[in-house]
């Protein structure tokens, strides 16, 4: 089989989460375990961070890798979902696994992932990936949740979880402290762990499963600030307070998103940490250069990415109350004449609390991805028009997107956003 003849193949005999939903969710360590077995375990050959959160966890994982990639250091990247190309959740120093290594990977072991989700698949071709390069160290960011999540059969030298919001509920639970509860799964015992963002549901359930673990346990909002941040053409520069000394120094980051600056504080936690319970040593020149070149060092998509000006597009993958609240207050500091907003979603997504969150003065193109869990463009405009928000409906992104730019004049703003295929779709 050739690259593609491979992804069909996998998309059609594996169930996958993003295609599928709930229906393709296979929680629980015992079939991942039994591929890695089968691949003689190459998680157990190379360090780990292991990230989870209800947002930020992409963003996160991937300024770490970059932070980690300056500090001299060979890293394996795994995240998802891709936008554009299946081997984007897969990286070393930046690069992406090869087709070849795809096509080989899957020819090889293809009877052993009978069973398998595609999560689980993929699980393993990373590690088995990082191993055969020698990698030293692994970002791996969970897919859902964190205590039965495929990625929770590594023993890492450190857990981060970002934030705790609402989302997956009908997998995760219908409370923060219950969803905290699932992500606090991924402490390990006598491993550190940074939490980026307190809330009074879900410290509690990190402060005791740390007990319990024996694990120590940072609250990164203890420790640092970001108190301002200054746009560039390519990213900002952020103002960051060391809490307990006072100091303040600033940081460049090639991500123009302002909800990055919750990230930063969790990844400067995150290499304390490193730096103080972990063989691993990251340099304060390696941070500063890690950041300058996050984006562009690991390959990441879909962050409030610019993607045009006269007028300005803008596309942002966030795709929950919690993550859009961030993106709806950026939307409404931006200097424009008229807004058109091009928005699909998912059908499980709690859509009347996310259409509350945005801007009630734009023309919205309410449209559909072309994967199953998309929630018909009819029915978003239906439920829109109930929140006050108008447009039209075309139901395909590529025809929804050219239509924003019919309407579009050079001082307007077009954003696209609500789901990761929307986003995938037009970038």
């Amino acid at each position: 089989m050739d690259y593609r003849s491979t992804l069909e193949f996998l998309y059609n005999a594996l169930p996958e989460f993003q295609q599928m939903g709930a229906e393709a969710y296979k929680p629980g360590p015992e079939r991942v375990n039994a591929f890695l077995h089968h691949l003689n375990d190459p998680q157990n050959d190379f360090r780990t961070i292991h990230v989870a959160g209800t947002n930020g966890k992409g963003s996160t994982s991937h300024i770490l890798a970059s932070v980690l990639m300056a500090a001299g250091y060979r890293v394996g990247l795994y995240t998802s979902p891709h936008l554009r190309d299946f081997r984007e959740r897969i990286r070393i120093d930046g690069e992406t696994i090869s087709e070849r290594e795809v096509v080989e990977f899957v020819a090889c072991y293809r009877k052993a992932m009978q069973g398998l989700s595609f999560f689980e698949m993929t699980v393993g071709m990373a590690f088995e990936h990082f191993r055969t390069a020698g990698i030293d160290v692994a970002v791996v960011e969970t897919g859902l949740g964190g205590r039965l999540d495929a990625t929770n059969v590594v023993t890492p030298a450190l857990s981060v979880i970002t934030n705790i919001g609402l989302d997956h509920t009908d997998l995760l639970g219908d409370t923060l402290a219950k969803i905290a509860c699932e992500k606090a799964g991924i402490i390990k015992p006598g491993i550190p762990v940074v939490v980026g963002e307190r809330g009074p549901e879900s410290d509690p359930v990190f402060e005791a499963q740390a007990a319990e673990q024996g694990a120590p346990l940072v609250f990164a909002q203890d420790f640092y600030c970001c108190t301002g941040s200054e746009s560039l053409a390519e990213g900002q520069v952020l103002q960051i307070e060391r809490l307990a000394s006072g100091e303040h120094f600033s940081i460049k980051l090639d991500l123009q998103a302002d909800y990055q600056r919750k990230n930063i504080v969790t990844c400067l936690a995150a290499v304390d940490a490193l730096n103080e319970r972990t063989s691993l040593r990251v340099s304060p020149d390696a941070v500063v250069r890690g950041c300058a070149a996050a984006a562009r060092a690991t390959g990441l998509l879909g962050r409030w990415q610019v993607l045009g000006h006269a007028p300005l597009v803008v596309a942002d993958t966030g795709h929950n109350a919690h993550g859009i609240r961030h993106v709806a207050e950026q939307i409404r500091r931006q200097h424009y004449n008229r807004l058109f907003f091009v928005l699909g979603v998912v059908e499980e997504k709690d859509l009347a609390a996310i259409l509350l969150l945005l801007p009630v003065a734009a023309h919205y193109i309410f449209t559909q991805a072309s994967v199953a869990r998309a929630l018909p463009a009819a029915a978003l405009a239906a439920a829109a028009k109930s929140h006050g928000l108008h447009g039209e409906t075309i139901p395909g992104v590529s025809a929804a997107y050219a239509r924003a730019c019919e309407l579009a004049a050079p001082e307007d703003m077009i954003f696209i956003g609500g789901s990761n295929f929307v986003v995938a779709e037009v970038i």
